[in-house]
């Protein structure tokens, strides 16, 4: 540990690392988003459906970043519970075009809200209604109701419309994200599945 780390120790201008879960159905965009809050010479041309798991560290800024990226299809879904307990933010990815599917992101969501780990905690949610480039998605507006978010009373939470292929709508999210997490400087983003 340097002399400034100590110093900056001391003064309690430590920084604190924040555990954010980034949740959703398999094809919602999770690995997109991770992909553009990356620097942009840290960017993959190319995004390909995530097989299995993966690790990515990067830093912004301001933010530092651990990425866990695992598949979130069905049979995966069962191990987002083993992250639950040092969750200390959530992102929940919404592909807002999926009408179909909406319901089992819904499904998913509830499951996730009365999980043991989960239930009692003051824990932040951010949903991304992602996918909003495309012609048959509904606005975050109607995300927000076919997922009755409106029912979340002891967990604040926001909703952003976002493109995650442009970009748009992420910093926003990540930006209310920071602000719920006082004084965090240095965030720790775990996004488990894909």
């Amino acid at each position: 540990m340097g002399l400034l780390d100590r110093l900056s120790g001391l003064l309690g201008l430590k920084k604190k690392e924040v555990h954010v879960l980034c949740l959703g159905l398999d094809n919602s965009g999770k690995t997109t988003i991770i992909n553009k809050l990356k620097p942009s010479n840290a960017q993959s041309q190319d995004i390909v459906p995530t097989i299995g798991f993966s690790i990515e560290k990067f830093k912004s800024s301001s933010l530092s970043f651990t990425v866990f990226d695992m598949s979130g299809q069905g049979r995966y879904r069962n191990l987002w519970e083993h992250y639950y307990k040092d969750g200390q933010a959530i992102i929940f990815v919404i592909d807002s075009s999926d009408r179909l599917r909406m319901v089992v992101a819904k499904e998913e969501l509830d499951t996730l809200l009365n999980h043991p780990d989960i239930k009692h905690r003051r824990i932040p949610i951010l949903f991304f209604a992602n996918k909003m480039d495309l012609r048959d998605a509904v606005t975050s507006v109607k995300v927000s109701q076919l997922l009755c978010l409106e029912n979340i009373k002891d967990k604040p939470w926001h909703i952003c419309a976002s493109d995650a292929i442009k970009g748009e709508g992420l910093q926003e999210g990540v930006d209310w994200l920071q602000g719920t997490s006082q004084n965090t400087v240095h965030l720790q983003l775990v996004f488990p599945f894909h």
